[in-house]
């Protein structure tokens, strides 16, 4: 039986190989986390971050050992009513520009939450994105900063 060239098994190699690491450019920093505090008998609250990503991307999905599950959420006016939805395609990351998660627009929303989260404890998440690795934080728990308007920023 005749022997494959060496182009053949070098390839056949390379694709039995690790997956390589996502280009240099596909990270995300993340500031400011934090989450509310959950009201007494309540099993939801929101989270509020910033995020910026190196290149264009998307946060698909967040995980946290003290929450069922994360939604990915977004709030706006219609109708004169504030309107919530899942964003279930994700949250759109634009190259360089700080996205900013925050009461009243798009926020983590954590359901089925297993103890009640009290100002100072701590939520590990890991937020997973479409192209740069995860990246595990810890968010405080406690109020978003108030802007002079009065309303809640983060």
């Amino acid at each position: 039986m005749p022997r494959p060239p060496i182009a053949v098994l070098l390839l056949l190699l390379a694709a039995c190989g690790p997956t390589p690491p996502p280009a240099a450019g596909a990270t995300v920093r993340v500031a400011d986390a934090v989450c509310r505090p959950t009201p007494v008998g309540r099993q939801a609250t929101g989270c509020y971050l910033t995020l910026t990503a190196a290149a264009d991307d998307r946060l698909v999905s967040v995980s946290s050992p003290v929450a069922g599950r994360i939604e990915i959420h977004e709030s706006r006016m219609e109708s004169n009513m504030m309107m919530m939805r899942q964003l279930t395609d994700g949250l759109p990351l634009p190259a360089g520009q700080a996205v900013e998660l925050k009461p009243g627009a798009s926020h983590l929303m954590l359901l089925a939450v297993t103890e009640p989260l009290k100002a100072g404890d701590a939520v590990p998440l890991t937020l997973a994105f479409a192209s740069a690795p995860p990246v595990e934080i810890t968010a405080a728990v406690g109020q978003p900063a108030l802007t002079d308007s009065g309303h809640a920023s983060r």
